[in-house]
């Protein structure tokens, strides 16, 4: 960028990169809380989007940090294999976004259909809810959706006694104060964010009345929030379990990212998005978050849009939001420890709404009702199991509902003037799910007939299918039956497919 181009956009990229900072503060913390790990783990990915992501983001605009879409995975791989091996499968995971990169496959991570990707965000949006409610009221969250929900009774119980109540109530402004400024904040104010401004009333009255909270606990120091990745740890990669969990972090955070660059070329009228070099780029950025012990990360859409509306017209004011991250953490760590966990807490349960996106799930009834089958199937199968079989699942239904569409054929079968002729007409794609039907028309001509079966109406024809018209051409030669295929414009891929017989043949 030229120094003259530099000087013009410098003042409005800085006031962007401003508005960004206040939006990713809060939110980083929170969805570091919601992951099981420190507040501080959530501020080095967000600091490293900023910087590093920012600086070779193949989408400019778009701003990357720890997601809310991934807490869920996070806090799952860490109960199960422990921290400490966090970093081995954010390497792995990041190493296998570079080479997708490299590859040019960013295109095909668009491919996942958006029923099974909105679903994935509204069962993760509910498992935040069910677990953040618990850290609203002080207390921790439960393993599973279920059991916070089963727990959630007793929590409150066991609050109301003791100062879990005080927190509740912060939590729950914090909310108010964040639904209140989204309805209500004037034109003029537009760019500040009501998280920052949720948090900074509710730290500000629990502190004015001394309330004996949970606040966050950064270190003083960020180098005590880095924990190097320790060589003898990348043996334990061989582990199956660690493998399949590099894979999912690696796809769930390619799809959110490359939806959310996406979504934000729909904000603004500048350069598009390069897929291939931001999915490098958040493989680069993972790849660092695994060897410093941070929280993996992706395109996020929140920040991305509050960066777009601020007037953001170049990467400058990522990368200045990153900076704004480090200067904080450095010289203001103490504030942040004024901070009520309660509060953060709140930020993310109204995420977690917004995630469950109804608006969505009506619209997908415009495609018919297998797109909403998808979606609420795909949330069920995360509340009541786990994200990696929930996607599982959305994938296969949607596998199930292409076969389907593929398999559609009409079959009629026609006298034709001709004494003892027919014709059989296939429409659509012949494939061995319609073996059974096919098998039953071929039942019902009598002996002795001529059957016509012309292929040109088939978009699709299998070797099942080929191979029930030569088995039943064979077998009913002895009684005078004669199988005739039409092939025309596909004579020459039947060929050696198909053997001329007494009771089976090709005219072209």
């Amino acid at each position: 960028m030229r120094a003259a181009q530099l000087k013009a956009v410098l003042p409005r990229e800085l006031l962007a990169s401003v508005v960004v900072f206040l939006v990713a503060l809060p939110l980083c913390m929170g969805i570091a809380i919601a992951s099981g790990l420190p507040p501080a783990k959530g501020l080095v990915t967000g600091i490293i989007g900023g910087l590093v992501v920012g600086w070779l983001a193949g989408s400019p605009l778009q701003v990357s940090g720890p997601a809310a879409g991934l807490a869920v995975l996070v806090f799952e791989l860490v109960r199960q294999h422990g921290v400490e091996m966090l970093g081995p499968i954010l390497l792995l995971a990041g190493l296998l976004q570079l080479a997708a990169g490299r590859l040019k496959l960013g295109c095909w991570f668009r491919v996942t259909a958006p029923a099974v990707v909105y679903g994935m965000l509204a069962g993760i949006g509910v498992l935040i809810i069910l677990s953040q409610v618990h850290v609203m009221l002080d207390a921790a969250p439960k393993p599973s959706g279920l059991d916070n929900l089963t727990a959630f009774p007793g929590a409150v119980a066991q609050a109301l006694p003791s100062f879990g109540w005080q927190a509740g109530l912060l939590g729950l402004g914090t909310i108010a104060v964040m639904w209140l400024w989204e309805k209500f904040r004037p034109h003029s104010l537009r760019f500040v964010p009501g998280a920052l401004l949720g948090v900074g009333l509710a730290t500000g009255a629990s502190l004015l009345l001394a309330l004996p909270v949970k606040r966050v606990e950064v270190p003083d120091n960020l180098a005590q929030a880095i924990d190097w990745l320790k060589p003898a740890d990348l043996l334990n990669l061989a582990d199956p379990a660690l493998l399949v969990a590099a894979f999912a972090v690696a796809f769930i955070a390619s799809a959110e990212t490359l939806l959310s660059a996406a979504a934000v070329d729909r904000m603004h009228s500048g350069p598009r998005s390069d897929f291939d070099r931001e999915l490098s780029a958040q493989g680069v950025g993972n790849m660092l978050c695994g060897l410093v012990g941070a929280l993996p990360m992706t395109g996020v859409i929140v920040r991305s849009s509050a960066n777009v509306q601020a007037g953001a017209t170049t990467r400058l004011s990522t990368i200045f939001h990153g900076l704004w991250l480090l200067a904080f953490v450095l010289l203001l760590s103490s504030l942040l420890q004024s901070i009520p966990v309660a509060s953060l807490a709140g930020v993310l349960v109204y995420t977690g709404f917004k995630l469950v996106d109804l608006k969505v799930f009506r619209g997908l009834g415009r495609y018919g009702r297998m797109p909403m089958f998808t979606y609420a199937a795909t949330a069920l199968a995360i509340i009541f199991t786990d994200l990696l079989t929930g996607v599982l699942i959305g994938f296969g239904l949607t596998l199930l509902k292409l076969a389907l569409k593929a398999a559609r054929l009409k079959i009629s079968l026609i006298d034709l003037p001709q004494e003892g002729e027919m014709e059989m007409r296939l429409t659509g794609a012949a494939t061995f799910l319609k073996v059974p039907a096919l098998t039953q028309a071929l039942a019902s001509v009598p002996p002795g007939t001529t059957v016509h079966v012309p292929l040109n109406n088939l978009s699709y024809i299998d070797h099942a299918c080929l191979e029930l018209l030569e088995e039943w051409g064979r077998a009913n030669a002895a009684k005078g039956s004669r199988l005739l295929i039409e092939s025309r414009g596909l004579k020459r891929r039947l060929e050696g497919r198909v053997r001329t017989t007494a009771g089976i043949g090709t005219a072209g």
